[in-house]
C-alpha cells in the first residue's frame, strides 16, 4: 500500500514538474514573441510616422511661397505668421510630452490614445491653413489661429508616436531596425508629399507678373490693394489666382486623407507594451525637466544635432523660392524638390547599413558633411537645368541621413540614462518632446528671420524677376548660411560621449534587468499557474 502511495506521489510529482517546466516553456517563448517585431508590425509603426512628414513637407516646402504669392501677404506678417506657428509648435512639445508621461495605462496603451483623438481635429485645422478667407481685415489671425491649432494637435500625435519606440519592444535591435523602417516611410511620406502638392499646385500656378524697375522700387511689395490697379490683364490675373487656391485646396485633401489613413494602420498594427525592469514613481515636472536637460549626454546631442537640422531646415524652407526666384525654374521647382526627397528615399538603407557598419556618430558626420559641397555648388554653377537636378539628386543622400541619425541616436541616449538613473524612469516622452522642441523652435525663428530679411531685400509678390538684394538673400539662404551651421553642429557633436562601446555596454546591462524582471514576473505567473 505505501509502496503504491509513494509510486502515486512520484508520479504526480513529475506531471507537475513537467507542467511546470512547460509553462516556462510558453512564458519564455510568450516574452521572445513580445521583443521581437514582425515585418509587418515594423511596417505599420512606420507608416504611423508618415503623417507628420507629410504634411511638415508640405509646410516647410509650400507655406511660404503660399502666404506670399497665393494669400499675397506682405513678406512681413508671413514671417509673423511662420514665427508664431513654429514657436507656438515648440512650446506645445514639452507641455505634450508631460501630459502625455503622466498619462494612465489604457486597455490600447498610454500612447495610442492620443494618436487616436487628435487625428480629426488635426485634419480639420490643415485643410483650413491652405484656404484664402473671402475677407482681408483679420486674414493674418486666420492664419496665425489654424497654423497654431494644427501645430498644436499634431503635437499630440507626433510626441506620443515617437516615444513609441521604446514601447513597442524592449529589444534595442528590434527598435533601431524599426526606426529604420520609420525613417523610410517618413522620407517616403515627404516623396508623396511632393509629389502631390508640387504637381498639384505646380501645374496650376498662376503666371509671373512682369517687375517693372521704373515703377516697382526695390522696396516696393506687390499686394491685392496696393498694385493691382496698374497690372495688365486683371481679370485673367485673377482667375488664374483663383484657380491656383483651388488647386491648393484640393492638395490638403488629398494630404488630410492620407493623414487618417495613416493612423488607423498604426493602431491596427502595432500593439503598446508597458516597459518591464525598472519602474518608480512618476517625479514632478520641473524636476523631470531638470534631470532630463542637465544631463550631459542629452543636451549634446541636441545642441549638435539641432544646428544640422537647422541648416536643412533653412534649406528646405527657402529651397523652393530660390529654385522659382533666383534659378528662375518656375515651372520645374517642384520637379526638382520630388528628386532631392526621392533620392533621400533610396539613400535611407545605405545610412543604415553605414551606421551599422562605422558606428551612429561617424555616420552623423560624413552624412552632413557630404551636403556641403552641393550646397555651394548649387549657388556657384551658373544656371542650368540639368546640373541644379544632379545637386538635387546629390543632396538629397545628405537628407536622408539629416532625417535618420537623430532619431536612432535618441533612443540610446534615453538608454544611458536609465542605466545612470536607475532609480528614475518614464522619461522617454520628456526626452523627445523637448529635442523637438528645441528643433522646432530655432526652426521658426529662422524661417521667420529669412522671410522677413526677403522683407528688407524689397521681396515682389508672384514677381517674374526680383531684385539683385533678393536673389543675393536667397543664396545665403540655402547655402551659406546652412554650411556655417553644419560646422558648428558637427563641432558640438564632436563632444557627444555615447561610443558604440558604451552602447553596447548599456544594452546589456538594460537586458540583463529586463531578463530579472521578466523572470521575476514569469516566476509570479507559474506560481498562479500552479
Amino acid at each position: 500500500m505505501a509502496k503504491g502511495e509513494g509510486a502515486e506521489q512520484y508520479s504526480n510529482a513529475s506531471l507537475l514538474n513537467k507542467s511546470v517546466s512547460s509553462d516556462v516553456i510558453k512564458l519564455s517563448r510568450k516574452h521572445e514573441h513580445r521583443t521581437r517585431l514582425s515585418i509587418c508590425n515594423k511596417i505599420c509603426y512606420a507608416i504611423g510616422g508618415a503623417p507628420y512628414q507629410i504634411t511638415g513637407c508640405a509646410l516647410g516646402f509650400f507655406l511660404q511661397l503660399y502666404l506670399l504669392d497665393v494669400a499675397q501677404l506682405d513678406p512681413f506678417y508671413a514671417s509673423i505668421i511662420l514665427f508664431i506657428g513654429r514657436a507656438w509648435d515648440a512650446v506645445t512639445d514639452p507641455t505634450v510630452g508631460f501630459l502625455v508621461s503622466r498619462s494612465p495605462w489604457t486597455r490600447f496603451g498610454r500612447m495610442m490614445p492620443w494618436i487616436l483623438l487628435s487625428t480629426p481635429f488635426a485634419v480639420m485645422s490643415y485643410f483650413l491653413i491652405w484656404y484664402v478667407p473671402p475677407f482681408e481685415h483679420g486674414k493674418v489671425i486666420w492664419y496665425i489661429l489654424f497654423y497654431c491649432v494644427f501645430q498644436t494637435l499634431q503635437t499630440c500625435f507626433h510626441v506620443p508616436y515617437s516615444a513609441l519606440t521604446m514601447f513597442i519592444t524592449s529589444e534595442q535591435k528590434e527598435r533601431d531596425s524599426a526606426t529604420a523602417y520609420r525613417m523610410t516611410v517618413e522620407v517616403l511620406g515627404t516623396v508623396l508629399s511632393t509629389a502631390i502638392q508640387g504637381q498639384i499646385v505646380g501645374n496650376a500656378h498662376a503666371p509671373c507678373l512682369p517687375f517693372n524697375s521704373s515703377i516697382f522700387s526695390n522696396s516696393s511689395i506687390f499686394s491685392n490693394s496696393s498694385n493691382s490697379s496698374i497690372l495688365p490683364s486683371h481679370n485673367n490675373s485673377d482667375h488664374s489666382l483663383q484657380h491656383t487656391r483651388n488647386a491648393y485646396m484640393i492638395a490638403s485633401a488629398v494630404i488630410c486623407s492620407m493623414y487618417v489613413l495613416c493612423a488607423i494602420v498604426l493602431f491596427s498594427g502595432v500593439r503598446e507594451h508597458e516597459a518591464t525592469g525598472i519602474r518608480s514613481k512618476p517625479m514632478p515636472f520641473l524636476k523631470g525637466i531638470k534631470m532630463v536637460m542637465g544631463y550631459g549626454p542629452y543636451a549634446k546631442l541636441v545642441m549638435g544635432f539641432l544646428f544640422t537640422s537647422l541648416a536643412f531646415m533653412l534649406l528646405e524652407g527657402n529651397f523652393a523660392l530660390f529654385c522659382s526666384a533666383t534659378l528662375g525654374f518656375r515651372k520645374d521647382f517642384h520637379n526638382i524638390l520630388l528628386v532631392i526627397m526621392l533620392s533621400a528615399t533610396l539613400a535611407i538603407p545605405f545610412w543604415q547599413w553605414f551606421l551599422t557598419r562605422f558606428g551612429k556618430k561617424m555616420a552623423a558626420y560624413v552624412g552632413s558633411l557630404s551636403a556641403v559641397p552641393f550646397m555651394i555648388m548649387v549657388v556657384c554653377v551658373p544656371k542650368n537645368l540639368i546640373v541644379t537636378y544632379i545637386v538635387s539628386f546629390a543632396s538629397g543622400v545628405a537628407v536622408a541621413a539629416a532625417f535618420l541619425l537623430p532619431w536612432s541616436m535618441l533612443p540610446d541616449v534615453v538608454d544611458d540614462f536609465q542605466v545612470q538613473n536607475p532609480e528614475s524612469a518614464g522619461h522617454e516622452a520628456i526626452f523627445y518632446s523637448f529635442y523637438v522642441f528645441f528643433t522646432k523652435f530655432a526652426s521658426g525663428v529662422s524661417l521667420g528671420i529669412s522671410t522677413l530679411s526677403l522683407d528688407f531685400a524689397g521681396y515682389i509678390t508672384r514677381g517674374c524677376s526680383q531684385p539683385k538684394e533678393v536673389d543675393l538673400t536667397l543664396k545665403l539662404l540655402v547655402s551659406a548660411a546652412p554650411v556655417v551651421l553644419i560646422f558648428i553642429g558637427l563641432g558640438i557633436l564632436y563632444t557627444y560621449p555615447i561610443t558604440e562601446e558604451r552602447r553596447q555596454g548599456n544594452r546589456k546591462i538594460l537586458q540583463e534587468l529586463r531578463d530579472e524582471a521578466d523572470s521575476a514576473s514569469d516566476s509570479s505567473e507559474v506560481t498562479e499557474t500552479i
